[in-house]
C-alpha cells in the first residue's frame, strides 16, 4: 500500500519582503494559488489538510475551489515552525541562522514535527492521497526525514512559493522523494520563494 503525500507551500505572501509574520496573499501569490490548483485538480484526493496561518488559508481556499468534494481542514502540525536546534555537526555556515531564535522556539518546533511525523509519514492499509498545504521549513523537515539525514538537514531544502513536493510512504519499505519541489506549472514569472531565481 502507498500513501501518496503532496506538499506544497503556500503562494506568495503581502509584503514578505517586510518581515511580518504573516497575512494575506499577495496578487502573484493568488496566481501562483490558481496555477498549482489547476494542476491537482486531477489527483483523486482522500484528505486535505493546511495550515491554520492566513497565507496558507487562502491558498487552500483558491486550491479547495477547484476541488470541493474534498474540504481541507486547518491543522496546527502544519504550522510554520523551527524543527529542529543546532547540533555538534551543523556547518558553520548556518550556525547565524539560529542566532534570534530561542530555545523554546526550537523545543516547540521539534515536538510539531515528531507529531507531524507520526501523523503523516506512516504507512496506510490502502492506498491514500493526501494534500499538505504549509511552509518551506516544515516540508524541508518532510524530505529530511524522508533521507533520514541529519536534523538540521531541513536548512537548505528550499521550497517555491506554490512548490509541488511528493514523498511516497509505503507499508514495507522506506518513504521515497518522487520529485521536490516541481514548478512545472509556474511561468517563470511566478516562481518566487527561493534564495536563487529560477527562471528556466
Amino acid at each position: 500500500m502507498s500513501r501518496y503525500l503532496y506538499l506544497v507551500r503556500h503562494g506568495e505572501q503581502l509584503d514578505a519582503e517586510h518581515g511580518l509574520p504573516d497575512g494575506p496573499l499577495s496578487p502573484r501569490g493568488v496566481r501562483q494559488a490558481e496555477a498549482i490548483a489547476d494542476r491537482l485538480s486531477g489527483v483523486p484526493f482522500d484528505a486535505a489538510w493546511t495550515s491554520p496561518l492566513e497565507r496558507a488559508q487562502e491558498t487552500a481556499q483558491i486550491i479547495g475551489s477547484r476541488m470541493p468534494a474534498v474540504p481541507i481542514q486547518p491543522h496546527t502540525l502544519l504550522m510554520d515552525c523551527i524543527p529542529s536546534g543546532p547540533t555538534p555537526d551543523l556547518p558553520h555556515g548556518f550556525e547565524a541562522f539560529f542566532g534570534g531564535i530561542t530555545e523554546e522556539e526550537i523545543a516547540a518546533g521539534e515536538a510539531q514535527m515528531t507529531d507531524a511525523g507520526a501523523e503523516w509519514i506512516a504507512p496506510a492499509r490502502e492506498d491514500r492521497h493526501e494534500l499538505l498545504i504549509t511552509h518551506n521549513f516544515v516540508i524541508g523537515w518532510f524530505v529530511r526525514e524522508t533521507f533520514g539525514a541529519a536534523p538540521w538537514r531541513w536548512l537548505g531544502v528550499n521550497q517555491a512559493n506554490c512548490g509541488l513536493t511528493i514523498i511516497r510512504v509505503r507499508s514495507a519499505k522506506p518513504a521515497v522523494l518522487v520529485t521536490h519541489n516541481d514548478l512545472g506549472h509556474l511561468p517563470p514569472e511566478l516562481r518566487t520563494g527561493l534564495s536563487v531565481d529560477q527562471p528556466y
